[in-house]
């Protein structure tokens, strides 16, 4: 789960963590008064959407004007003025897509004074199954360049959960960074707030970008981008508070809602499938015969009719789906569960378009009984690869 900037700031705070004050903003007509509680002379007023690249990015309505989700102002009347704009408008990013996000709320913060922009995230890295620090002289808008172009200029380390960060840690950073005098105890002190931060929220991801050197000398997190483990949210009722649900794919939130692992991609097959592995590997032979996969969908190992129903439901109101691929391997999973499922799903929203199933395992001659009974025009599958090839040549014509 992500959450905004202005969330992820006053986390931030509460931790003791450098950021500078600020006020969010959710109606236009607010925006005057939350600028001037703020001191001057200069205004940042900030676009609110779970994506990056906001400084660079654009709006769809010609009447939000030209200077992208980030704008800097220098009187509360202009600050209100650009908050204004941004409401309610579309704005596109690298990260948005063509479609853009529309921005609900916006955070109107005091400027800085930055002498130097650097780069800093915690990640929990999948091959060591440990928090890493990532920190770079090059912080910015343009990271993913430099990752690519010279990634020499990235350091890299994880930290061993046996004995937790250290302040040697903190020192390996400011001296990357190029950090000296009172900065290095700075950068000490705040990498181990933000590990202590990481663990205790169960985050997957922190990111600080820019990190700033301020005029004066002092470290500053001048934005902040923050996500969370969904596993780990029965523990951490306040993060989840957070949820911005319109942020959030519509068929990602249904299934969610359902208990069901939604993922939705840009193909044209919405796969229906029990199991994480099985489920990949669907889409991989898919791929292998010539299309492409529109979701992930896993179901659970002991999925109900009902949520069998949903997920039916969440994969036929993708718009770009051109046919539907179901592939069960009943074990704790029952075919004749899946099979009244998908009949239940069918007489509800209807089949308008190709339908091929394979069903293996428990109850799988009830499972193959009871759709071959029903009267609906649906393709059954000997196995795996002759299931994918079915639904590729009946959505390819």
């Amino acid at each position: 789960m992500n959450i905004h900037e202005y969330q992820a700031k006053a986390l931030l705070r509460q931790y003791g963590a450098p950021v500078s004050d600020g006020r969010v903003v959710l109606r236009a007509e607010d925006a005057k008064t939350a600028a001037g509680e703020l001191d001057g002379p200069l205004w940042v007023v900030k676009a609110q959407i779970h994506a990056g690249g906001r400084g660079k990015g654009r709006f769809l309505e010609p009447d939000a004007g030209d200077r992208g989700g980030v704008r800097v102002t220098r009187s509360v009347e202009e600050a209100a003025s650009e908050a204004r704009k941004m409401l309610g408008r579309t704005l596109v990013t690298l990260q948005t897509g063509e479609a853009g996000r529309t921005v609900n709320r916006v955070y109107i913060e005091e400027g800085s004074d930055i002498a130097r922009e650097l780069y800093l995230a915690l990640l929990i890295d999948r091959g060591t199954s440990r928090i890493s620090f990532v920190a770079s002289t090059e912080g910015g808008m343009d990271i993913e360049k430099v990752a690519h172009d010279t990634p020499e200029k990235i350091l890299s380390f994880s930290v061993d959960p046996a004995t937790g960060y250290q302040p040697f840690h903190g020192r390996r950073i400011a001296f990357a960074l190029g950090l000296t005098g009172n900065q290095v105890k700075q950068c000490v002190q705040l990498m181990g707030t933000l590990y202590r931060m990481f663990v205790e929220r169960d985050m997957e991801m922190l990111e600080i970008n820019p990190l700033i050197v301020t005029g004066r000398g002092d470290l500053k997190c001048l934005d902040a981008k923050m996500g969370f483990d969904n596993n780990a949210l029965y523990r951490q009722p306040d993060i989840l508070a957070l949820r911005d649900e319109s942020e959030e794919d519509p068929k990602e939130l249904a299934a969610s809602k359902f208990d069901l692992n939604y993922i939705a991609l840009d193909g044209e097959i919405g796969c229906m499938v029990n199991g994480a592995g099985l489920a990949m590997a669907t889409m991989d032979i898919i791929k292998l015969y010539g299309a492409e996969p529109a979701n992930f969908l896993d179901v659970g190992g002991g999925a109900t009719r009902e949520k069998v129903t949903e997920a039916f439901k969440i994969i036929t109101s993708d718009p770009n789906v051109k046919g539907i691929l179901v592939n069960i391997f009943g074990g704790i999973m029952r075919c004749d569960i899946i099979a009244e499922g998908i009949l239940a799903a069918v007489k509800e929203v209807g089949l308008k378009v190709p339908l091929v199933v394979r069903l293996e395992g428990t109850n799988v001659e009830k499972g193959k009984a009871i759709i071959a009974e029903s009267g609906l025009n649906v393709i059954a599958a000997d196995n795996l690869s002759d299931a994918a090839q079915k639904i590729v040549k009946a959505v390819k014509g």
